[in-house]
């Protein structure tokens, strides 16, 4: 076998100047910040997880020594799902819009009632 003649497998890397494309993302102030905000918006995230269980908890309380809904829990965890659903668009890049309290205000999400 040649030199001239690679085998069939071999994958060429050509430079044609994605290395500095590579490096134009990396410098970028703007993909740090971003990552920054996913960091926050994580622990964020979490925070509103253990909110929205101890709604879940005392809503299901509520709802077995009284036999009603609690109106004002069930908004409570409207807001904390809406809340939820805003920063997971966000990490998942499916917007760049930030949630509150970076961007956005509170979400109050759609009211059913």
């Amino acid at each position: 076998m040649s030199n001239e003649n690679p085998p069939a497998d071999d994958v060429a890397i050509e430079d044609s100047g994605s290395g500095s494309e590579f490096e134009k993302h990396v410098k970028s102030r703007s993909t740090w910040l971003r990552l920054m905000f996913m960091l926050i918006y994580y622990v964020l995230i979490s925070i509103a997880g253990m909110v929205g269980t101890v709604v879940v908890v005392l809503g299901f309380l509520w709802v077995l020594f009284t036999g009603e809904v609690n109106r004002q829990l069930r908004q409570a965890g409207q807001g904390v799902a809406a809340y939820v659903y805003e920063i997971i668009r966000y990490l998942s890049f499916n917007t760049d819009d930030r949630p509150f309290p970076f961007g956005q205000d509170w979400p109050s999400g759609p009211t059913k009632e």
